[in-house]
């Protein structure tokens, strides 16, 4: 058995038609790493809200050049973009634990419309502005005493959920 790198692997290359809309994420690493886990799962484009994106060195160290091969773009107002999208006939979705939302496992996406996969802040989540306009809210079941994890972890695990059900 020979262990692959990123050079030998036979991965097939696919975008899928998701568009990360991440609301005041602001800590560089994750950022940087957003950048890794949205290229790993082919999304289409990352839109990062917020007054102050790190986009500077600690952010690149973490993202490790994916940036450069992942569509960005940054904008102030999150509820904004979140707006456009749904106008442009994308499912809005949150990645939140609410009192309604739908555990991931069970939910099932349109491969009908492109998505909008909403995630929020390390430390507040989703707004409750995007929440009331979201055409749907998702959370991922928890088995510990935490209630929360990683907003990088966390967006891992939705997009393999979205993506697995593309295939």
């Amino acid at each position: 058995m020979k262990q692959l790198d990123h050079y030998s692997t036979s991965f097939t290359k696919r975008t899928f038609p998701i568009t990360l809309v991440c609301e005041n994420v602001t800590n560089a690493p994750n950022l940087g790493s957003l950048f890794r886990t949205a290229d790993a799962f082919g999304v289409e484009k990352i839109v990062f809200c917020g007054e102050h994106i790190p986009l500077g060195r600690k952010m690149t160290k973490t993202s490790r050049a994916t940036e450069k091969f992942v569509d960005f773009e940054i904008s102030d107002n999150a509820l904004e973009v979140t707006t456009q999208l749904k106008a442009k006939g994308y499912q809005i979705v949150s990645l939140e634990i609410t009192d309604s939302s739908a555990a991931l496992h069970d939910f099932k996406f349109s491969n009908k419309q492109p998505i909008a996969l909403i995630i929020g802040d390390e430390n507040y989540g989703v707004s409750k502005t995007l929440l009331k306009l979201s055409d749907d809210i998702i959370h991922i079941e928890m088995f510990g005493q935490n209630s929360s994890m990683n907003v990088v972890q966390a967006t891992s695990v939705a997009l393999y959920e979205i993506t697995k059900q593309f295939l």
